[in-house]
């Protein structure tokens, strides 16, 4: 029999059944559709070798009046700016004590310090700079006490407990010389406070940190019971930061990376927002816009410090010390109505985009009096997170609780042909960690999220928006930046050494081989019409490799068979595929058939390094069979 060729439709089509999906492909890892065709993802390798602290959940690039280029990143536990390779620490310091407010205690034969600071406002984790200090006349020296640590245990409100270290961070044990209290003239300078990594519904008790709140009590809203999220924006070449919830904090480029970010009141600000859900600069007319701020209270003398989620708070024009709204400046704010809380925000073209948990507005520049106005644009869509719209060529795209919407001047739910794989296995629980991302070389929007009842991201979805086709897979990633400032996308996640990734990079997972990879079609009826037995004998396999792993690089080429849609596949060829392939003898009969093509993880790692490949169209030699 001559062979037939069996052409697939792109993307992945989870919609239906297996079978009523015949003629496309029903399940995918670590690929991509490129022309149609269905291709191994680029690899990704670390980009420096130094390290952060915590999970780092936000990304943003940007270059000085001096051309020198940035990187910052926001963590659970900090907040960064790299330069070159290394990483500088600029979190802000929430108060430094006078002099003597700080003692030390130690006991003989332990590395636990007792440090007493009378209403010291610190959680457990939280990071605490002591300096001033003697030493406690032992092993506990100066040296060991004087620098940065973590905080081990809240013994209550006027003392807590380190771990002393020498500093290379090896532990130190007190002896029984260590009497002393380090002195009069101890200074600890208190970072801001930890934020979590789990998101937490409600703002009840149990919200935040262990040991938060009184019993029966709710909290409020506040940066230590959110998850961690920073927001960050450029006004020039300095940094706007705020932790959702938290202040808003400015780092002047001109200090170096050397010198901390600093609370818009420490800057000089005139009535500054103290809390906001979220920070950004609006487009040309450069405001600073501080969404779910908390307002001037009635006599316009002070900020409240409570937050209000549905609350918009801006600057004078080009003035971020003006806050105060008067005649003669353009500093101002609104209430937005639909909805409870103001989600997320994204800048866009001639407009600011902001989703509340019920409805999208537009906020747009129009000059005195009011300076900015809001336009509903659309209700009863919200957004799942406030990392998820992403800026892409063809609009905006973000998703919702139950799925996917662009907007290009107009809201429109995109179809989706993985919805149902989605939605059906998505962690709710965990939705504010799902983040949006855009890989502009190959016409990708994405999303990361959560699935199952992992409580970390694991998956993520694309929608080729140049094909209009959708495709999925599994992968561990905190945080993403297109390419724009630096070549290639960078990412972070993937393991607990906290390192910053740059992806699209050869064809290997950070040095080691990417396994796991695989596209698998749906069912197909190897008749054309699914009625007649019919015996698959041999195929051509239309692979090109495109990797760097030289001549030795290999694939599998899986045929999987079955009878009936609801009877279990059974595998019944799997054939190694290289360059020099020319067919693949196969062993099947059936009704309908799958094909794979897949990594071959069992190959040696030699075998395995610098595969990458493209699949065409397969051909099939078939005859028909009896039903014996």
């Amino acid at each position: 029999m001559p062979y037939a060729t069996f052409k697939l439709k792109p993307g992945v089509n989870r919609e239906g059944t297996a079978f009523s999906a015949q003629g496309g492909w029903f399940d995918s890892n670590l690929v991509r559709f490129r022309k149609s065709f269905p291709e191994k993802i680029g690899g990704w390798e670390k980009e420096q070798t130094s390290t952060y602290l915590g999970t780092a959940r936000s990304l943003h690039a940007w270059v000085s009046l001096a051309t020198t280029k940035y990187l910052s990143l926001g963590t659970t536990l900090k907040y960064y700016i790299k330069e070159g390779d290394n990483f500088y620490d600029i979190t802000p310091i929430r108060v430094t004590t006078s002099a003597g407010d700080v003692t030390f205690s130690a006991t003989n034969g332990d590395a636990t310090i007792t440090v007493a600071d009378t209403s010291h406002g610190a959680s457990k984790n939280d990071f605490v700079t002591f300096s001033g200090a003697a030493t406690l006349g032992g092993l506990i020296t100066a040296n060991v006490l004087n620098q940065e640590y973590q905080i081990a245990t809240v013994v209550n409100a006027n003392s807590y407990t380190i771990e002393a270290k020498d500093t290379d961070g090896a532990t130190v044990t007190a002896n029984a010389s260590d009497s002393g209290n380090g002195g009069s003239s101890v200074v600890g300078a208190y970072q801001i406070s930890v934020g979590l990594d789990d998101y937490v519904s409600g703002s009840g008790y149990g919200a935040g940190l262990w040991g938060d709140g009184t019993y029966g009590d709710a909290s409020a809203l506040a940066f230590n019971n959110q998850l961690r999220l920073w927001s960050e924006d450029n006004f020039g070449e300095d940094l706007i930061i705020n932790p959702r919830a938290g202040g808003i904090f400015y780092w002047t480029e001109n200090n170096g990376t050397s010198v901390r970010a600093v609370s818009l009141t420490a800057l000089g600000a005139n009535l500054p927002p103290t809390l906001a859900l979220q920070t950004l600069v609006s487009d040309i007319d450069r405001h600073v816009l501080c969404l779910g701020a908390d307002p001037l209270n009635d006599a316009g003398t002070a900020r409240t410090g409570a937050i209000d989620p549905m609350f918009i708070a801006w600057c004078d024009q080009e003035n971020i010390n003006e806050w105060e709204p008067s005649l003669t400046n353009t500093a101002g704010s609104l209430r937005l109505s639909a909805g409870t809380q103001i989600v997320g925000a994204l800048r866009s073209r001639q407009e600011t985009l902001v989703w509340t948990d019920d409805a999208l507005y537009s906020i747009q520049f129009i000059g005195p009096p009011y300076t900015f106005g809001a336009n509903l644009i659309n209700s009863g869509v919200g957004m799942v997170s406030p990392k998820a719209p992403v800026n892409t060529p063809a609009g905006v795209y973000w998703m919702d609780r139950s799925g996917f919407y662009n907007y290009n001047g107009t809201v429109s739910r995109v179809p989706c042909s993985v919805h149902n794989y989605v939605f059906n296995d998505f962690n709710q629980s965990q939705s504010f960690k799902v983040f949006g991302y855009l890989n502009r070389q190959f016409n990708e929007v994405g999303w990361f999220y959560p699935s199952g009842s992992s409580t970390e991201i694991d998956r993520y979805v694309v929608f080729n928006y140049q094909e209009q086709i959708w495709y999925y897979g599994q992968l561990t990633r905190f945080a993403w930046l297109d390419e724009g400032v630096q070549p290639y996308p960078r990412a972070t996640g993937t393991d607990t050494s906290n390192y910053i990734y740059r992806h699209e990079t050869g064809n290997d997972n950070d040095g080691t081989p990417m396994d796991n990879v695989y596209i698998e079609s749906a069912d197909f009826s190897l008749d054309g019409i699914g009625n007649a037995y019919t015996q698959v004998q041999n195929a051509i396999p239309d692979v090109r490799f495109l990797g760097n792993g030289g001549s030795d690089q290999v694939v599998n080429f899986v045929l999987k068979t079955r009878n009936y849609p609801n009877e279990t596949l059974t595998t019944k060829s799997t054939s190694q595929v290289t360059q020099s392939t020319q067919k693949v003898d196969l062993r099947g009969r059936a009704r309908q058939a799958v094909v794979r093509l897949e990594s071959d993880d069992d190959a040696s790692t030699e075998a395995r390094l610098g595969v990458g490949w493209r699949l065409g169209d397969m051909r099939l030699n078939t005859r028909p069979d009896g039903r014996r």
